[in-house]
C-alpha cells in the first residue's frame, strides 16, 4: 500500500483495530439472518509526509450510498455551529446575491440553509441520496455526486466557479485526497476561499481519540500534512481556527497560492511550530499509540462486566459511527452488557448498530427502561446529551464516557455541570 498523497510505500502501523463492518452499516432485522461483512480496521503513517490513513477496503461509492444514515441537522450543537459559521462568513467576506457559496458534502442542507437566509446563491454537491432529498426539500440546489475534480471541471466550464467552497469533516472522507483537492481549485474564482474543518490528528493522538478511526475516515489530518497537500495542488493556507467540536478540529482558510491579497496569519505560522514541537513530524511521536488503546479497551470492558455481576442495567446513548468502532473494538457482541442505544434520529431507530447488533431505540425508552448508567457514544457532545437527559438523576441514573478515559459522572440542571463520581 502507497501514501495516497505522496505514493511513499507504507510500513509504518499507527493503530490497529482488528476487523469489523463498516460504522454507519446499520442494519435491520432481517439483515440480522445474513452474513455481515467484516473489514480490516487499521491504519498506517507515512515516514515521508505524516499523513496517517487507512486501506480503502470498502469503496466510498458503497459507504456513501442511498442509505447513509447520518443526518446532521440532528445534533442542534452543530446546527448552532453552522449559524455562527455563516454569520462570521458573512461578515469577514461579505458575500451577497451575486456571490456561489458550495459545500462538498452538503448532507441535509444543515449549513446552506443559513446562506440562503442572507440571500447568498447556495449549492450543494453529496453523493448520498436520502440526504439529498431532504435538503432539496428546504429548497437548496443539491447534486447527488463526489466532489471531484472532474465535476469542479464542468462545474467552472458551466460558469459556476464558486466565491466559497466549504467542507466539513469531508476532507477526511475522500480516498483520492489529491483529487479533491485538485478539484477545489479548479472550482474556486481567483479571488476566492476554501475552509475546511477536519479532526486534528493532535487531538486524537494526545487525547487518545481513536474512535474516530473508521472505514469512512480514510485520512487523519495534521495542519502540517494538509498544508504539503494544498501547496502540492496550487493552494496555500492562509488562516486556521482551533474549534472545540469533534474533540477538538481545526477551521482551515485557503486561497489559490497566486491570490497575494490574504496574508498568512500568525495563527498559520504558530500553529505548525506547535506541530513540529510536539513531535508530529517524526515517526516516533505515533509509535506508542496502540498501548494506549488497548488500556481504554480494557477499562471500559472491566466497567461493563463488573456492571453485570452486579446486576446494574447499561444502556447507551448516540448510534454514532464513533461509538461502533469503541464497541466492536470492545467485542460487545451479543453479550447484554450493553442493552440498547437511544438515538433522536429516526432514520437509526429500530435498526441494529452494525456488527454488535444492539438494538437502536427512541430516547424515549431510557425514561422507560431505567438503565443505571446511560454510556454517552458521542463523547464530543457529552454535555448536550447529559442535559438532555438529565432525568436519569431521578432513578440515580449516572452517565459514562470510555475516552480519554472511563469516566461516571452526574449531571446536576441547576449547574450545567457534571459532577464526575
Amino acid at each position: 500500500m502507497n501514501c495516497r498523497h505522496c505514493e511513499t510505500e507504507l510500513h509504518h502501523v499507527f493503530a490497529d483495530l482488528g476487523h469489523c463492518p463498516p460504522s454507519n452499516s446499520m442494519l435491520n432485522a432481517q439483515q440480522l439472518e445474513e452474513p455481515e461483512l467484516n473489514y480490516p480496521l487499521k491504519t498506517y503513517v507515512c515516514h515521508n509526509c505524516f499523513l496517517v490513513q487507512i486501506g480503502e477496503v470498502k469503496k466510498a461509492v458503497e459507504i456513501f450510498g442511498s442509505e447513509y444514515t447520518y443526518f446532521s441537522s440532528y445534533s442542534t450543537s452543530w446546527l448552532n455551529h453552522a449559524r455562527r459559521y455563516v454569520d462570521m462568513m458573512m461578515e469577514r467576506f461579505g458575500y451577497n446575491q451575486d456571490s456561489l457559496v458550495i459545500e462538498a458534502a452538503s448532507n441535509d442542507g444543515y449549513l446552506l440553509q443559513y446562506f440562503r437566509e442572507h440571500g447568498v446563491p447556495v449549492l450543494g454537491i453529496d453523493p448520498t441520496a436520502n440526504t439529498a432529498r431532504i435538503a432539496a426539500g428546504k429548497g437548496i440546489r443539491t447534486l447527488v455526486d463526489f466532489f471531484t475534480t472532474k465535476l469542479a471541471r464542468e462545474l467552472a466550464s458551466s460558469d459556476q466557479k464558486a466565491d466559497l467552497i466549504i467542507g466539513n469533516n469531508v476532507l477526511a472522507h475522500v480516498p483520492d485526497i489529491n483529487d479533491f483537492v485538485g478539484g477545489m481549485h479548479v472550482a474556486l474564482k481567483p479571488g476566492g476561499v476554501v475552509t475546511m474543518e477536519f479532526p486534528h490528528l493532535l487531538n486524537l493522538v494526545e487525547k487518545c481519540q481513536f474512535d474516530t478511526i473508521y472505514h469512512e475516515h480514510y485520512s487523519y489530518l495534521s495542519l502540517s500534512t494538509v498544508n504539503r497537500i494544498f501547496a502540492s495542488q496550487g493552494l496555500t493556507v492562509f488562516d486556521v481556527q482551533e474549534l472545540p467540536t469533534h474533540g477538538g478540529s481545526l477551521r482551515i482558510f485557503a486561497r489559490h497560492t497566486a491570490d497575494t491579497t490574504k496574508p498568512v496569519t500568525e495563527a498559520v505560522r504558530d500553529l505548525l511550530a506547535r506541530e513540529r514541537e510536539a513531535g508530529m513530524l517524526t515517526l516516533e511521536y505515533y509509535q506508542d499509540f496502540q498501548p494506549r488503546i488497548d488500556t481504554v479497551r480494557t477499562d471500559f470492558l472491566e466497567f461493563l462486566l463488573e456492571q453485570k455481576r452486579l446486576g446494574k442495567r447499561v444502556a447507551g446513548y448516540g448510534a454514532a459511527a464513533k461509538g461502533n468502532t469503541l464497541i466492536n473494538y470492545c467485542g460487545i457482541q451479543g453479550t447484554g452488557l450493553i442493552e440498547f442505544v437511544a438515538d433522536a434520529s429516526p432514520y437509526k431507530q429500530d435498526k441494529y448498530l452494525p456488527g454488535s447488533h444492539i438494538p437502536v431505540l427512541a430516547p424515549e425508552m431510557i425514561r422507560e427502561e431505567k438503565p443505571d448508567y446511560v454510556v454517552i457514544l458521542p463523547w464530543n457532545l457529552r454535555e448536550e446529551i447529559a442535559e438532555h437527559l438529565d432525568f436519569i438523576n431521578e432513578w440515580g441514573g449516572q452517565f459514562v464516557v470510555a475516552i480519554p478515559q472511563l469516566e461516571v459522572f452526574s449531571y446536576a440542571p441547576s449547574t450545567n455541570r457534571v459532577a464526575q463520581v
